[in-house]
């Protein structure tokens, strides 16, 4: 689960670490009052979303030549002004998609002098099986651009996670930042405080890009993103109370209320599976007859009728999907159940699109039996080969 940057900058601020003074807004009228209770004179403008790349995107309403999504502010007339363009437009960014994300929050922070970014995340190593920092002193870019062209100027240093942050790791971390003076003394002190709030609050991300140097020699925290282990989420209410759905595809919110594993995709080609290994493989194989698959679905190896009934139902709300590929090999699953589901879907949602079922293990006798029986328009592949091609041939007509 993902959080917006400034509900992220509040809860890192709860355990030490220093952010600046901001204050979020909803509307534009709270502008004024946001940016009157800063400091100043200097302010900066943030869209909230769940995407990066916001100061370099644009919305589409206002243009090629419109600013981004972070703007700066010389006054509280252009915080108002900013506040105005962005609130309620689309913002399109590297990360969104051509359709972009709608602006429905604003996050009004005082603007700081800074003298140098730095980049600094924290994520679970599953090749050293420990929580590990990635740091580099080349922050506010593209990290992956970074490590692509510039691969020595990253630096990961894995934490044991009976010590956490020893005073070596923190000297190694503000080694490889080239951390001098004040800002050295606020990385000895920050670094356990980040890894701190990762452990306890179960994160799969702490990244903040940039981490800056200010002009005192200070650092603070510029931006920062968090993600949660969902799996972690009855741990943590506070954190759960944080979600904010209208950033979340609304086929996945449904697929978490029947525990149903989805992942919307951009393809053509819907797919229900069994077990994420043969889904991956599902999708590879559709990919490699040339189309591309509309969701990645895991309807787990205890399904019942009524949790494949939904899963179907949310296959065939996606109105990019032009064909639907069933692929079951059923272990603990059965494929009877599988065929029920199916067919009480059909019955409810309607078939509008070519459906293609390939059933295999246990129970296939009688799944394919209610299948045949039906009065579907069901193709029937003898194994994944054939229900792959078959589907992308249904689906180019």
């Amino acid at each position: 689960m993902n959080i917006h940057e400034h509900q992220a900058k509040a809860l890192l601020k709860e355990f030490g670490a220093p952010v600046a003074q901001g204050v979020a807004i909803f509307k534009t009228s709270e502008a004024m009052a946001a940016a009157q209770s800063l400091p100043g004179p200097l302010y900066v403008v943030k869209t909230q979303i769940h995407a990066g790349g916001r100061g370099k995107g644009r919305f589409k309403e206002l243009g090629e030549e419109a600013e981004g999504g972070v703007r700066l502010a010389k006054s509280i007339e252009d915080v108002v002004s900013h506040a105005g363009e962005m609130l309620g437009n689309t913002l399109v960014t590297k990360q969104t998609g051509p359709e972009g994300k709608q602006v429905n929050r604003l996050y009004i922070e005082n603007g700081a002098n800074i003298a140098r970014e730095l980049y600094l995340s924290i994520l679970v190593d599953r090749e050293t099986g420990r929580v590990s920092f990635v740091v580099s002193t080349e922050g506010g870019m593209d990290i992956e651009g970074v490590a692509a062209e510039t691969p020595e100027k990253i630096h990961t240093i894995g934490i044991h996670p009976d010590t956490g942050v020893s005073e070596a790791d923190a000297t190694k971390l503000c080694d490889a930042l080239e951390l001098e003076g004040v800002a050295r003394a606020d990385g000895m002190k920050l670094f356990p405080i980040l890894y701190n709030a990762f452990v306890e609050k179960d994160m799969s991300l702490l990244e903040i890009n940039p981490l800056i140097v200010l002009d005192n020699g200070g650092l603070q925290v510029l931006d920062a993103k968090l993600s949660f282990d969902n799996n972690a989420l009855f741990r943590h209410p506070e954190i759960e109370a944080l979600r904010d759905l209208s950033e979340e595809d609304e086929k996945e919110i449904e697929a978490g209320k029947h525990d149903l594993a989805y992942i919307a995709l951009d393809g053509t080609i819907g797919c229900m599976v069994n077990g994420a290994g043969l889904a991956m493989a599902t999708m590879d194989i559709i990919k490699l007859y040339g189309e591309q698959p509309a969701n990645f679905l895991d309807v787990g190896g205890g399904a019942t009728v009524e949790k494949v009934t939904a899963a179907f139902k949310i296959i065939t709300s996606d109105a990019n999907v032009k064909g639907i590929l069933v692929n079951i090999f059923g272990g603990i699953m059965r494929c009877d159940v599988i065929a029920e589901g199916v067919l009480q879907a059909v019955k409810e949602v309607g078939l509008s699109v070519p459906l293609v079922v390939r059933l295999e293990g246990t129970k296939v006798a009688e799944g394919k039996r209610l299948i045949d029986e039906s009065d579907l328009d069901v193709i029937s592949a003898g194994d994944l080969d054939d229900a792959a091609q078959k589907i992308v041939a249904a689906v180019r007509g």
